[in-house]
């Protein structure tokens, strides 16, 4: 059956809508790359070529690749991105024995910090580390037990609270997003300003594999401007933010 031109891009459809439904998002994409690929014609298990007791096919087997082989192919060839569960049980022993107060009280001696302020110097962070080549595993290791409780901590400083109880849960839930954003942006831009980063080996092997000569220093040097972008679009983001924050937590205290 005949698909209109750009039917198959109804995964993207799938990925915004079910995201925007705050649906699993690993349930989410994985439903979009099952659609997607049917749409386009592939089969969802491999009919021919396939080899007994190999997991997953490579490029040189014969026969058409099916979505679900593929599916195994990609996570057995980026199975190393799950060691950061590895991290899991010493974050929880270190917050268990009071990180993240710890981490608050440390700002709350900072007069001059607040809750914006905090982002743009974790952005900048980073993005040197993503320039650098180091890897953070931001969320798990960085931005809940340390850049969150501490983002509060400025917070509480502001509005004379002593626990985070005593802010609304609407601002804590803005200051929660604020923090999720500042790793997001820095960590998805700074890593392509390194040639050692994986996205920016995952676009070099893809845009090689199709046929484009091109380098990873090139990739880098146009992935530059993109990411200074990034930057000062956060910048103002996030000093808008404390514009609109400030004024609540003052007057709260």
């Amino acid at each position: 059956m005949h698909l209109p031109e750009g039917f198959q891009l109804i995964g993207i459809a799938i990925v915004v809508i079910g995201l925007a439904l705050r649906m699993r998002t690993t349930l989410v994409v994985v439903a979009a790359a099952l659609v997607t690929g049917l749409l386009a014609g592939l089969p969802l298990f491999t009919s021919e070529g396939f080899l007994t007791g190999v997991p997953y096919l490579t490029s040189s087997t014969p026969g058409q690749v099916g979505i679900i082989n593929m599916l195994g192919k990609a996570f057995a060839e980026n199975r190393l991105v799950t060691l950061f569960i590895i991290t899991l049980p010493a974050i929880g022993l270190a917050e268990r024995h009071g990180l993240q107060e710890q981490s608050a009280a440390l700002i709350r001696r900072i007069r001059a910090a607040t809750v914006g302020r905090l982002q743009i110097a974790y952005q900048l962070l980073r993005v040197v580390m993503g320039i650098a080549g180091l890897r953070l595993n931001g969320h798990p290791s960085f931005v809940r037990p340390l850049i969150f409780p501490m983002s509060l901590g400025a917070a509480e400083t502001i509005a004379g609270a002593s626990t985070p109880e005593d802010l609304p849960s609407d601002e804590v839930e803005t200051i929660k997003a604020a923090c999720a954003a500042s790793e997001n942006y820095g960590n998805f831009y700074g890593q392509n300003l390194s040639i050692v980063q994986a996205g920016i080996l995952l676009v070099f092997a893809t845009m090689s594999g199709l046929g484009y000569a091109i380098s990873v220093l090139s990739l880098v040097l146009y992935a530059i401007p993109i990411a200074t972008i990034s930057v000062l679009l956060g910048c103002l983001q996030f000093w808008l933010l404390d514009r609109r924050l400030q004024p609540a937590l003052e007057k709260r205290a």
